[in-house]
């Protein structure tokens, strides 16, 4: 009696139901996010799989399975022939090569024992179940990597993403540092104009931009895409000027005590604090160059030696898209590098995100 008084109690203590609410809630919680995940992965898992079938593969797909299952046959005599589920009599299910077909009785080969002969079996062929196995065509790769030269289009892509990545940290760090950390006059007015350039559309600014490049002789280069990063990005600037706004400023006034200057401090006392953020926005400037498509196909359209995977990769889907498989295929080897650079970089990447935006 007493120990049935004691579990009530505890079952219906308040830390009891807190707990219980805390533990409903968090399976709630990371069940939404299992679904959410599952659904925005279910587009990349059907191009997987599309990429590595074949068009009859493909064409069996729309009424049958989403896998890469393709028919077995059994090579007798020179020739290939279908495999099948043949029942008998006896209750046995026996999987046999059809060889010669009739309406009424139907010739069979073991493919376990061919040397036995044809074996007869009576009924209609057509009812029995055909036997399938999963083929996947890992060969639209390699046709896919050599029909649109990707080692080219790699190239071009980390020469444009990695050039312009390095100009981008130079710039935004730079500019960063100083609304951080210099009293310049009017700074808070100049960061809100720097900041509300972020709402200006691209297409506001397209025409003079490539009127522009076009007068000085750039159209047909890489640098349209390579040297406006050298001027610092207003969204970068941001990131990372919230983050060195978290470091307190007592380093750098035990720094310059020692006799350090504003460039060494930046280079001695900030940035080695703020390796998360300056990851981040390297990986941010990484993807948007690996993804930029608009800005290469009119500034490059002319130079198929020079265009980056982006342009080269949907100019491939223009010329083969009665070919779906390489189609999905291309597009799969192109996220590749950025999905390696992101798993490999992802808790640093995370950590930078979340303390950027909490400002001190």
């Amino acid at each position: 009696m007493a120990a049935a008084t004691y579990s009530k109690a505890v079952n219906t203590s308040p830390f009891y139901s807190k707990q219980l609410r805390r533990f409903s809630m968090m399976s709630i919680v990371t069940l939404l996010a299992f679904v959410i995940t599952v659904v925005y992965l279910l587009p990349f898992g059907n191009m997987a799989l599309l990429s590595v079938k074949n068009r009859d593969q493909i064409a069996a797909g729309v009424d049958g399975t989403i896998l890469p299952m393709e028919p077995d046959v059994f090579n007798y005599q020179g020739e290939d022939y279908p495999i099948y589920n043949v029942p008998f009599e006896d209750g046995s299910v026996r999987q046999l090569a059809l060889v010669v077909k009739g309406r009424r009785e139907s010739q069979f080969v073991d493919p376990a024992n061919p040397d036995a002969g044809l074996v007869t079996w009576a009924g209609n062929w057509r009812g029995l179940d055909e036997v399938s196995s999963l083929k996947p065509h890992f060969e639209n790769f390699t046709e896919a990597w050599d029909t649109i030269n990707f080692p080219r289009l790699f190239g071009n892509t980390l020469g444009i993403a990695i050039i312009g990545m390095i100009g981008t940290l130079l710039s935004c760090i730079a500019v960063a540092y100083a609304f951080a950390r210099f009293p310049i006059p009017g700074k808070n007015i100049l960061f809100i104009v720097l900041i509300g350039t972020i709402i200006l559309p691209r297409q506001v600014t397209l025409i003079p931009t490539y009127a522009l490049f076009s007068s000085i002789g750039w159209v047909g280069s890489w640098l349209p895409l390579i040297v406006p990063h050298f001027f610092a990005n207003a969204y970068n600037v941001f990131l990372l000027r919230q983050f060195f706004m978290t470091l307190p400023r007592e380093l750098d006034e035990a720094a310059m005590i020692d006799g350090a200057g504003p460039f060494r401090v930046l280079v001695q006392v900030i940035i080695p604090q703020a390796w998360p953020a300056i990851i981040s926005v390297g990986m941010f400037h990484f993807i948007f160059a690996w993804n930029d498509f608009f800005g290469p196909l009119i500034y490059l359209l002319s130079k198929p030696e020079l265009q980056p995977i982006s342009v080269g990769v949907q100019t491939f889907n223009f010329q083969y898209g009665s070919r779906p498989e390489l189609v999905q295929a291309t597009s799969l080897m192109a996220m590749v590098l950025p999905l390696m650079i992101f798993f490999l970089a992802q808790r640093v990447f995370m950590r930078g995100v979340v303390i950027t935006g909490v400002e001190k």
